[in-house]
């Protein structure tokens, strides 16, 4: 991944990928909640401090900056956008792509505790 991609992520605004993460996971019978489990696990954000970030239009560089990122996120691993998750270099695009992997795995089903990675 060249740092034309990286940059365009860091750039992206969580509010504008937000409402997609919904929509896939929703498409797929999961919930609001069961995303907001996955993004509270992956940053530490409770739904308040999610809501304020979306209302401020943070970028994800602001959203991960601000982020606590869960000890066990490099248990995260797999393809996701034909990338392997654990190889990406650039920690910022990483760290999207946790997400992006976390989300794919509630819209295809998978347990919450295996998702959590709790064990």
């Amino acid at each position: 991944m060249g740092n034309k991609q990286d940059e365009r992520i860091a750039k992206m605004t969580f509010a504008s990928v937000y409402p997609l993460y919904l929509a896939k996971v929703e498409k797929k019978g999961r919930t609001k909640e069961e995303l907001h489990e996955i993004i509270k696990w992956l940053t530490g954000f409770d739904d308040k401090q999610l809501q304020k970030l979306i209302d401020a239009g943070v970028t994800f560089e602001q959203f991960f900056q601000q982020a606590t990122i869960n000890k066990n996120a490099p248990l995260i691993t797999g393809v996701i956008c034909g990338y392997r998750v654990e190889n990406i270099e650039n920690p910022l695009t990483q760290q999207v792509r946790y997400l992006d992997k976390l989300v794919d795995e509630l819209a295809k089903g998978r347990k919450m505790e295996k998702i959590l990675r709790a064990g």
